[in-house]
Order: structure tokens, then C-alpha cells, then sequence
């Protein structure tokens, strides 16, 4: 397929061109695509200096099964955090409401709205200290999708609500449930959701990432 990152300005995306993921940048088209096809989005952020990007990117993106999966059930967007600060901010905002274990890369999955229903940092291509494979979290987020879709759209409603409201008061911290939302409640049922690929989504305190400095 041809790449629609090999033309792109940042080097990051460049360096993802050769990926077999179907990846589309920031932009209408791929949140377009995704409404056309039904499907959710993964955004995944990092920077060109991020190891563990890098390390996601050999171990998954580059591995043609992984690719295939990504492709055939959810529109693929990589961002370069330099390029679009914004865009790394508020999806690290909704992140927050998913794990305490915020860095890059950054993995959201979100709906054709772009509202995130989930998040996590790193994923590896094997269950590890309690810490899902990247398929296995694949696999849960589609069926989900196709199965549980009313709980997904509940979830990334509530975010959405939260950050707007942690928008309009300017604080930082972790995000403020909104009223009349059951925050704590919507994210033990993605987890729940998320088990059903036989893997817990268990927050480890030793997930790799590159952390917020």
C-alpha cells in the first residue's frame, strides 16, 4: 500500500513510512475514513527520540500480523508530538482518566469523533508483568466495538465532559468527574471490557515509557 507518511515533514512520521500499518496523519481525512468505515481510531503519539517508541514500532507496527489487524479493524493515525503539542496534550488528558502511567508512546483508541474510550503507553508483543500484548488489546477494543459500543460511546462522553470541564477551569491534576457521571465506574468497565480478550488491563507501576520529564 502506498504510504501516506513519506511525504510528511516531521521525521518521526517519516521513519513510520515503511511501516506495514495503513498509517494516516493528523488530520479530517482519517477521522472521515473511520466514519465511513465504522470503525474506532488508534492514535499512537511519540517523538523521534522516544526509545520506547521506537521499541513498539519494531515490535508491532512493523510486524505484518500485528499491521493486519490495525488495518482491517480500526483507522491508524500517527502524530509526532512536536508537530502537534495540542493534540498530545489533550489526549494525555484523557489518558489520565484511564492509567496514572502517562508517557510516550501514547496509545488511544477513540471513537470516529476522535473522543478517547481508552488509552495505555507501551504495549508488548507478549503478556509481561501483568501488562496486556498490543494484540491482545487489539483484539478486546474491536470486539468491544462490535459488542459493547453503547459502553465505549458512555466512556469517551464522560472524558470528553471531563476534560471540557478541566478546560474551563484551567487546573491540573487529574481530571474532575463530571456531574451526575459515574467516572470510576466507566473505567472498571473498560476493564472489564478490555478482559475480554483473556488478558487483564492491570496498571503497572514498571510499564516502559518515556516519561513526562
Amino acid at each position: 500500500m502506498g504510504s501516506r507518511l513519506g511525504d510528511a515533514m516531521s521525521p518521526y512520521l517519516r521513519a513510520h513510512a515503511a511501516n506495514p500499518v495503513d498509517w494516516y496523519p493528523w488530520g479530517e481525512a482519517a477521522f472521515e475514513a473511520a466514519k465511513q468505515r465504522d470503525v474506532p481510531v488508534l492514535v499512537s503519539i511519540g517523538y523521534a527520540t522516544c526509545h520506547w517508541c521506537h521499541v513498539m514500532a519494531r515490535e508491532s507496527f512493523s510486524d505484518p500480523a500485528v499491521a493486519a489487524v490495525i488495518n482491517d479493524g480500526f483507522v491508524a493515525i500517527k502524530v509526532d508530538r512536536e508537530e502537534h503539542p495540542d493534540v498530545d496534550a489533550s489526549y494525555l488528558a484523557a489518558a489520565s482518566a484511564f492509567t496514572g502511567e502517562l508517557g510516550w508512546p501514547l496509545t488511544v483508541f477513540a471513537s470516529p469523533e476522535g473522543h478517547a474510550f481508552y488509552a495505555g503507553t507501551y504495549f508488548p508483543p507478549r503478556e509481561i508483568r501483568g501488562v496486556p500484548s498490543f494484540s491482545a488489546v487489539l483484539a478486546a477494543v474491536g470486539t468491544a466495538w462490535r459488542e459493547r459500543r453503547a459502553e465505549l460511546d458512555a466512556t469517551a462522553s464522560a472524558v470528553a465532559e471531563a476534560l471540557a470541564a478541566a478546560s474551563a477551569v484551567r487546573t491540573g491534576g487529574a481530571l474532575p468527574v463530571p456531574p451526575n457521571s459515574q467516572g470510576p465506574s466507566q473505567r472498571s468497565l473498560l476493564g472489564r471490557t478490555v478482559c475480554t480478550a483473556g488478558s487483564a488491563m492491570r496498571r503497572s507501576s514498571r510499564s516502559p515509557r518515556c516519561s513526562p520529564s
